[in-house]
């Protein structure tokens, strides 16, 4: 099956087609640096660290650009309170989070640029919008007609009529529309600002987007991504002008994921829900809160909760659990044909989940389907080359999802001082089975789980070991 995707602006799933044979071009809007990066950020990130992830897998060489806004009217504000210079606070924070995406094991971008770095490139689109007539000057301000194009709305379904409902739009009585939104604003006492041929000033919100896809990206983009919330004005505003630009279509493909929310409310730093990157860290691992976006579709309202991420831990230490050493050395026979099988039919599943618009839930699934195969086997005593398979085969499906299944952390101290109590109760449990006091003896592994230690019985002997809740 071809990989098929969900385009917003068609409002249908479409085969994946990119404009030249084997290579993408991929854009995602990425975040205005001000503040902390919350986990509605890393949302974001993880969405299309995934698609990225699964292209290549299927064989694409992808060029990836993922910008960071860092001139923009809440960086002034924020600047202006703590008495910092703007762009200096801006870099702060983006190389904040730029640590938080590592922390996060997202791929790093092919290219992040930066709007004070893009300055040249933003000057000449607008210089071009000018020149076509796209756009017109205000006292040292420049906006776009939006009446100049013709389709303008065409991604939202917004008319032109409806474009101001429900929006914040930049108020201006001056304005020749009241939707004509700003390309260039010009310079107020204590801002950065730049020269240009329409004075001295800075960019407006949109049209950074567009100068960045076209500088690293050309004409058209493949896929154009971001959270929903962006749909309008903001995607709107750069097809608007881009097109005008350029008399082509901006994006092939326009991908969009819903919102983390928290108590039903989307998570934000207006509406001050929001849980920042390094304060989930500290509690839970990046996998996790990769299981619990992925658990359900890209496309949705993901709801955070306690609960939830406790979910999102349970499901990962049984993900893990497939990858625990086998306990025998049958190599041959039916058990272990039974596990081959298995592990060509998880891969099956999980290309066809992941073919039919990023389905993460099934591909999850089927990783489901071959951990339990997997632990059966080992409890048939399967060894050798088709265990080893499985496991191969769980780890690349896992990680073209992003998910290291990394074992957590034991605390060293902690180990030590328990580890002679855990194995003097494993030798009394051990004394209770011979004497087949088999409820006391289940007590006794049942006790041990309920703290976090995990009995395995061996050929060998029973090994122990600590397992994330």
């Amino acid at each position: 099956m071809a990989l098929r995707i969900y385009n917003t602006l068609t409002r249908r799933v479409e085969e994946f087609v990119p404009l030249e044979p084997g290579k993408v071009n991929m854009y995602v809007c990425g975040p205005t640096v001000y503040a902390d990066a919350h986990i509605g950020h890393a949302m974001s990130a993880i969405v299309f660290d995934m698609v990225r992830r699964y292209l290549l897998y299927k064989g694409y060489e992808v060029k990836f650009v993922t910008n960071f806004t860092d001139v923009d009217d809440k960086i002034i504000r924020r600047a202006a309170e703590e008495g910092r210079d703007p762009l200096e606070l801006a870099n702060h924070y983006a190389e904040e989070y730029l640590r938080h995406l590592r922390d996060l094991n997202v791929m790093p971008a092919t290219v992040y640029p930066r709007v004070s770095t893009e300055m040249d490139w933003i000057i000449r689109m607008i210089s071009g919008l000018l020149e076509a007539g796209c756009a017109y000057r205000l006292n040292g301000d420049v906006y776009f007609r939006v009446t100049k194009d013709n389709d303008y709305g065409k991604l939202s379904g917004r008319r032109l009529e409806e474009a101001l409902a429900g929006v914040r739009i930049e108020e201006d009585p001056r304005k020749e529309h009241p939707a004509d939104f700003a390309l260039w604003k010009s310079a107020k006492p204590g801002e950065p600002a730049w020269d240009s041929p329409f004075g001295r000033g800075r960019p407006g919100w949109h049209i950074e987007c567009s100068a960045m896809c076209l500088h690293h990206l050309g004409e058209v983009v493949d896929i154009h991504g971001g959270g929903n919330d962006l749909i309008f004005p903001h995607h709107e505003n750069e097809i608007a002008q881009s097109e005008s630009y350029t008399g082509k279509p901006f994006a092939r493909y326009w991908m969009h994921h819903g919102m983390l929310q928290l108590s039903g409310e989307k998570m934000s730093k207006s509406l001050g829900n929001l849980i920042t990157i390094d304060e989930f860290l500290k509690e839970h691992s990046a996998d996790a809160l990769r299981l619990l976006i992925f658990t359900g579709h890209y496309r949705k309202p993901v709801v955070y909760s306690d609960e939830a991420v406790e979910s999102a831990e349970r499901s990962l230490a049984r993900l893990r659990s497939g990858l625990r050493p086998p306990q025998g050395a049958i190599t041959t026979g039916e058990a272990a044909d039974k596990l081959r099988i298995a592990t060509e039919d998880a891969r099956v599943a999980f290309v066809e989940a992941m073919d039919d618009d990023f389905n993460t839930a099934g591909a999850i699934a089927a990783l489901f389907d071959l951990v339990r195969a997997i632990n059966s086997a080992r409890t048939a005593g399967v060894a050798g080359p088709f265990f080893v398979a499985a496991q191969h085969t769980l780890r690349e499906l896992a990680g073209v999802l992003g998910l290291t299944l990394a074992e957590p952390a034991a605390d060293a101290g902690a180990t030590v001082a328990a580890q002679p109590f855990i194995e003097l109760l494993i030798g009394v449990r051990n004394e209770l089975r011979q004497a087949k006091q088999w409820a006391l003896a289940d007590k006794v592994r049942d006790g041990l789980k309920a703290l976090g230690v995990v009995l395995e019985d061996t050929p060998e002997g029973t090994r122990w070991r600590f397992e994330a809740e």
